[in-house]
């Protein structure tokens, strides 16, 4: 599994209502695609930062999710160029699903 960071700039006259309002628009296509496990959506307040936490389950999947479209919506949306950082995540202790996933065998522990 892959763990994906995204983060980028948000304009100073956007308000967190509007930045939640473009994730609340964003969601579906990101729960439609079966590669994407999780996506976490943040904002930053303080320094005017938003972004998301992805879990993929390759990092093939990651980096096709990272098209030319996606980039000049981020770009149009925002106004600004996004960062991405990408971690292998071997394990995940999950206590919502009161599960442990380990990508060594597959497993999913209660």
């Amino acid at each position: 599994m892959i763990t994906e960071i995204v983060t980028f700039g948000v304009p100073d006259g956007m308000t967190r209502e509007e930045v939640v309002a473009n994730f609340r628009r964003s969601a579906p296509s990101w729960r439609a695609n079966p590669e994407l496990i999780r996506k976490n959506y943040l904002f930053d307040p303080g320094t005017r930062r938003a972004g998301g936490v992805y879990l993929w389950r390759s990092m093939e999947a990651a980096r096709q999710a990272r098209d030319a479209a996606w980039l000049d919506r981020v770009r149009r949306t925002y106004g600004s160029e996004p960062t991405v950082q990408y971690f292998q995540t071997p394990l995940i202790a999950d206590n919502a699903l009161g599960q442990t996933i380990d990508e060594a065998d597959g497993s999913v522990a209660t």
